[in-house]
């Protein structure tokens, strides 16, 4: 009687396993994500910095529906002015999406975001000198570089 219970619990035990591996979903390489900042993010911020997004538009794979519009996303700057030995112009990156209440980790393309110009000169000559502010709510653009398993 030992052994049949046995079985009975292992075959439990691989089940649980194998339900969350059917509904896995891998978004291919080259899909863009479309998001919406939530956080302010200026020039200033220290690279590594964090900020909060979310994704702006559904994301569907060969017709199915993989991430909803609204889902959380955080990315991090990947450069700006904060240094001023190492001065570069402000740009970021998508990190990761949270999903089921877990962050999966994302690769995707750098963006360089361009807000509003801060002063009558740089609107005039189309310069960023200064610091550069994206306010939430501006979407952007990111492209994966790899495969990301949901």
């Amino acid at each position: 009687m030992r052994p049949n219970k046995f079985i009975v619990f292992i075959a439990i035990v691989c089940a649980s396993f194998a339900v969350p591996c059917l509904n896995a979903a891998t978004i291919p390489a080259g899909t863009t994500l479309t998001i919406s900042t939530v956080s302010l993010i200026t020039s200033q911020d220290a690279v590594r910095s964090s900020f909060e997004a979310k994704i702006a538009q559904d994301v569907s794979v060969k017709g199915s529906l993989v991430l909803k519009a609204g889902t959380k996303a955080f990315g991090k700057v990947s450069s700006s002015r904060r240094n001023p030995r190492k001065s570069e112009a402000l740009s970021v990156e998508l990190a990761s999406v949270s999903v089921n209440g877990r962050n999966v980790a994302v690769k995707t393309t750098s963006v360089e975001p361009h807000g509003p110009p801060q002063t009558a000169r740089q609107a005039r000559y189309g310069h960023t000198a200064g610091t550069t502010l994206v306010n939430p709510g501006t979407r952007m653009q990111f492209q994966l570089l790899q495969p990301v398993t949901l």
